[in-house]
């Protein structure tokens, strides 16, 4: 691709005097899964909600390039054009799954709503859409018709996904993905994910704070530290050789992968 996917200018986001994140910029590219790391505090939440236009910014510009290749401020589409534009485009990997999913509804009819907001209306279609997309993420056909609220918290994280990315999208937005899950869970999802990207060809955005999430499964890499990017980079440079203290530190805290 001759252009990229995603482009952010000088974003900046107070929480009235207090700073969220400030002055970031970045290009992110399509195929390109971007990790966002720092500690609890360090903006990188507040970052990702900014770029998904959960949250508002206080200055700055996320521009995006739309199937039809015109490049689209976010903040300034219309309610109608963003919903769109969510339904369609992108995806949230929430770090709690109830958030994203409807726990009331099967497994099945979680993924077909999906495919329902972007105009499918063949039930036949739906159903084995969904079959297979929950074999994708290694959920048991005969679990199509349980609801979420029955499954395990790793099946809900991978019913989640397979909810978020039946429509194809391009950009996927995962915030702290294996968060919660027991280390075994935990391996097994990043394994999933890191395959199902690859093989779609999508772009992510991925915050966490486990550097070994990172090392896993993203090309590239920003530390944040107090609401700025601080150090950025491709993942493995940033990893084996930081050159920013913060940076060091962090690194030094955890087992190497």
């Amino acid at each position: 691709m001759t252009e990229p996917l995603l482009r952010v200018e000088n974003l900046t986001k107070y929480y009235g005097s207090r700073l969220g994140c400030a002055d970031v910029n970045f290009e992110l590219w399509p195929g390109e899964v971007l990790a966002i790391v720092g500690e609890s505090g360090s903006g990188k939440t507040t970052l990702l909600n900014s770029l998904s236009a959960t949250l508002e910014p206080s200055s700055g510009r996320t521009l995006y390039r739309m199937r039809d290749e015109q490049w689209r401020n976010i903040y300034e589409l219309s309610e109608a054009e963003r919903r769109f534009l969510v339904r369609t485009d992108w995806g949230f990997v929430h770090q709690n799954p109830a958030d994203g999913l409807r726990m009331t509804v099967s497994a099945g009819a979680n993924v077909g709503e999906r495919l329902m907001a972007v105009g499918d209306r063949n039930y036949g279609h739906i159903r084995e859409t969904a079959l297979d997309w929950l074999g994708r993420v290694e959920i048991a056909a005969d679990r199509v018709d349980d609801q979420p609220r029955s499954f395990s918290g790793g099946m809900r994280q991978r019913l989640q996904i397979a909810r978020n990315l039946v429509t194809g999208p391009r950009l996927v937005f995962m915030d702290e993905p294996t968060g919660g899950l027991d280390v075994s869970v935990q391996a097994r999802l990043l394994d999933l994910l890191r395959g199902l990207v690859g093989e779609l060809g999508l772009a992510a955005i991925v915050v966490t704070h486990d550097l070994a999430v990172a090392r896993l499964l993203s090309h590239r890499m920003m530390v944040m530290k107090d609401g700025r990017v601080i150090e950025a980079g491709l993942t493995d440079r940033v990893l084996d050789d930081p050159r920013e203290p913060y940076t060091q530190l962090l690194v030094s805290s955890i087992l190497q992968v």
